[in-house]
């Protein structure tokens, strides 16, 4: 009996067999279909990503040349004047204050620039997802039309309405809180300003898109339970939306830490970020070694947030699972 029932399986497991060759092939034909259509994106990456990244780590590892360019001999030179400077007649070292104030600088304005527009949007964001369904749209047109601009329109926009003679200075001035103008263009207050307008709807967009998905039923069972609006929302609404909280915050502090034009023209070119600093080094300071040591410096910067936002969010969802 054993004999006839091996006689018969064998069949089946020589099925079985050659179903799963089958699907073995199957699945690398597949695996081989992926890698084709997925290479065009790949080779544009490489292009277009990788191989401008490796020249500007090349850069910052050789010599500057006199007038620009740089000379092919290897020096991490450039590594060190990121964060400290050589006296020229002794050649002794010291911190690069210079650059320090201005690292300093950028990520204080950015932290102020993502508070500010974290103040101002959640509100806003929370706002637009509690009007009915059919006009939630226009409100979200209305907060995307600056994106229809470009970004040195609106930063001019900016310096218009807060130079000497311009909108404010001139309403201040005419109500009787100020005698005479007050200098806010080419500060720091007129540059975490300008990039609090510009970088507003990434703060509110990612925001409304947490608070649309809140289950509004458990403020009112905190209104039920005695709980005030603050209460409410720093022990229900905040926890729920933190993800779009999240997402915002970095969607805001990431541009702002290598914002270039609204630094330059509402500042005034005293109030230099780490991207001026940048442009000047390889424009007048004709250093590219340094600007491209000082590039990579802010990449290592942003690489560095954007796995603690990873950190963060990975953490949050595995605690809720």
């Amino acid at each position: 009996m054993s004999d006839i029932a091996a006689e018969l399986s064998s069949p089946a497991k020589g099925a079985r067999r050659r179903l799963s060759r089958a699907e073995a092939e199957h699945e690398k034909t597949d695996h081989r279909r992926r890698w084709f259509l997925s290479a065009p994106a790949l080779i544009i990456v490489t292009l277009l990503s990788l191989v401008p990244l490796g020249v500007v780590l090349a850069f910052s590892l050789l010599e500057k040349d006199t007038y620009g360019g740089v000379v092919w001999h290897f020096s991490g030179a450039a590594w060190l004047e990121v964060i400290a400077q050589r006296d020229i007649f002794d050649g002794t070292l010291s911190l690069a204050d210079a650059h320090l104030s201005i690292f300093w600088r950028s990520i204080k304005l950015s932290l102020i620039t993502t508070t500010l527009t974290l103040m101002v949007g959640v509100p806003i964001a929370y706002f637009i997802a509690t009007r009915p369904r059919r006009i939630r749209n226009l409100w979200l047109f209305l907060i995307t039309i600056p994106f229809w601009t470009s970004l040195l329109i609106r930063t001019i926009a900016i310096m218009e309405i807060i130079r000497k003679d311009g909108i404010i200075n001139a309403t201040l001035m005419k109500i009787g809180i100020i005698h005479e103008p007050v200098q806010i263009l080419f500060t720091d207050f007129a540059i975490g300003m300008g990039m609090t307008y510009v970088y507003l709807p990434l703060m509110v967009l990612p925001v409304y898109a947490s608070v649309e998905r809140l289950d509004f039923n458990l403020l009112e069972a905190c209104y039920d339970l005695y709980a005030t609006r603050w209460t409410a929302f720093r022990r229900v609404v905040l926890p729920m939306i933190k993800p779009g909280v999240i997402a915002g915050a970095i969607l805001v502090f990431v541009p702002s830490l290598g914002d270039y034009v609204t630094p330059r023209i509402l500042g005034g070119g005293g109030n230099l970020m780490i991207g001026n600093l940048i442009e000047l080094q390889f424009g007048q300071g004709r250093n590219w070694p340094l600007g491209a040591a000082l590039s990579l410096t802010l990449m290592l910067m942003i690489i560095g947030i954007l796995f603690y936002y990873v950190a963060v969010t990975g953490k949050e969802e595995t605690s809720h699972e």
